[in-house]
């Protein structure tokens, strides 16, 4: 089995888990290497300090719980990365994505109804450009309750997957991980509580034939 080492890229704390819980969980119990990448610090402005920390110290919890190899946070400010000149963002992954020779990110779907997360996306996938001996050969883009499906129905803002991974084994891991973000699970029917990451993971594994999957929508894969 080829091992990988693997970037989840999210904007800001609780993405992770949201986008791809499972395929985090799965991938280090089949021995590959996961480094999760917040971009974003809660702006000083709109945020209390002590809320930026919590919502830090529960990322940190969560992954060290999973098992993630790694925990970085960028200090972008969030929600205001349009005031970011977007090569900043871009140079500050990139630099991660050569340091630990990445080759499969996960990033958040340029759709979505919160510019954080299109500025990501967009940012990412120029960090990624296959030139000057990138290691990146694929990119996937995952969907985020709350964000992807609010999106308004454009062409160019649906979530179209093509990839489905079956986490039948590991929605569990993922709900728990989920739960570690106190502060941010909302009571049904909002999407973001943990019937609505039940029902989406069961709707996305109905549609391929398993008891639950997540969805992505494959960027670019580089085959030797």
């Amino acid at each position: 089995m080829t091992v990988h080492d693997v970037l989840v890229v999210a904007p800001h704390p609780d993405d992770e888990i949201l986008g791809c819980g499972g395929v985090i969980a799965k991938s280090i119990a089949e021995g590959h290497t996961v480094h999760v990448c917040i971009v974003t610090r809660g702006s000083d402005i709109l945020f209390p300090a002590e809320m930026i920390a919590g919502g830090r110290a529960e990322a940190r919890a969560v992954h060290a719980a999973l098992g993630v190899a790694s925990t970085s946070f960028l200090e972008f400010p969030a929600p205001l990365l349009d005031t970011v000149p977007q090569y900043r963002i871009s140079d500050a992954l990139l630099g991660f994505l050569v340091e630990q020779r990445i080759d499969t990110v996960f990033v958040p779907h340029a759709g979505d109804i919160h510019l954080d997360h299109t500025i990501v996306h967009q940012s990412a996938l120029v960090a990624c450009r296959p030139i000057n001996g990138s290691t990146v050969r694929r990119i996937y883009a995952y969907e985020t309750l709350s964000e992807t499906e609010w999106a308004p129905p454009r062409g160019d803002t649906w979530f179209i997957p093509n990839v489905f991974v079956d986490i039948t084994a590991f929605l569990d891991d993922k709900l728990r991980a989920m739960a570690g973000y106190a502060s941010q699970i909302k009571q049904a029917p909002h999407p973001r509580s943990p019937e609505g990451i039940v029902a989406l993971a069961r709707t996305r594994g109905f549609s391929v034939g398993c008891h639950a999957a997540e969805a992505f929508a494959l960027v670019r894969e580089i085959r030797s």
